[in-house]
């Protein structure tokens, strides 16, 4: 049957908060029996928005991660929790049984996202519920999709097959692989978060002045000189070289100019960095 997917486009994201903010609205005081229980007003943050800074001065960029409940296949809270607490519905979405799950705080630790909070008046475990009470009320969207000003949200519910295709066609990745939970949340551009890149500025002199390079080739190679990317410089001489993994070693760039002698710059690659203004 068709199931719920979650789509988060990394790029899109400004930090607005607007998902946040309507979860609240949602949720606080506000009672779902058979779905959640009221939120707290503070402390809990089912969809949890973490910032990332990459670059060095003056070539420096900025990325926001929605983190909500992930709503896994393999969902390890799930297997944690007691007496059915925690369940998954046919359409795929995770539900916290606020009954059933009274003073299981145990289930906040199997969440390798930190997406379950634990509601101390109540006693009782809370997360992102899909607003599910919504979707079964008719609704094709959740209030953070509803609200999110940029496309950054947005939601599905298909098919595993044709997922699949909306997973190639738009290259989506999960968040932390590694936990092998099969999330149902795909974000685009994640590399914007948990990847580096490499960038820089070409400049010329022109009869004693300082010029951009605008236009120029730049081809960027790894360590086993196997070409990797290429681009040209924008009309302020910059180039960039985003997706590449952090701690990945040696790369080299070669900068052809019309002009100019083609030059070689190497750098070693930790994390995102600027090689700064590069003269031909």
């Amino acid at each position: 049957m068709k199931k719920w997917y979650l789509i988060i486009d990394i790029e899109k994201c400004g930090n607005c908060n607007n998902c946040f903010l309507s979860c609240k609205d949602e949720h606080v005081d506000n009672d779902w029996p058979g779905y959640s229980a009221p939120q707290p007003n503070r402390g809990q943050k089912w969809i949890n928005i973490h910032g990332k800074e990459r670059g060095q001065y003056p070539f420096i960029d900025v990325a926001y991660l929605p983190v909500p409940c992930m709503h896994c296949a393999n969902a390890p809270c799930i297997k944690a929790a007691k007496d059915g607490a925690i369940y998954k519905r046919p359409d795929g979405i995770i539900i916290i049984d606020p009954v059933k799950a009274k003073g299981q705080k145990n289930v906040i630790n199997a969440c390798p996202y930190g997406a379950i909070w634990w509601n101390e008046e109540l006693g009782v475990p809370q997360k992102c519920a899909f607003c599910a009470h919504l979707l079964d009320d008719g609704w094709m969207k959740t209030r953070c999709v509803e609200s999110c000003p940029t496309g950054a949200l947005s939601v599905h519910c298909v098919e595993d097959a044709e997922m699949q295709e909306i997973i190639k066609a738009e290259k989506l990745e999960v968040y932390q692989p590694e936990h092998k939970t099969s999330p149902r949340v795909y974000y685009k551009n994640l590399h914007r978060f948990t990847r580096c890149f490499i960038g820089g500025s070409v400049a010329v002199r022109v009869d004693g002045k300082d010029e951009c390079a605008e236009g120029a080739t730049v081809t960027i190679f790894n360590a086993a000189n196997k070409k990797v990317s290429q681009c040209v410089t924008d009309n302020y001489g910059d180039f960039k070289f985003d997706n590449l993994e952090e701690n990945s070693g040696k790369y080299t760039f070669q900068i052809a100019y019309a002009g100019y002698d083609t030059k070689t710059i190497e750098v070693n690659l930790k994390k995102s960095l600027y090689a700064g203004t590069i003269y031909l």
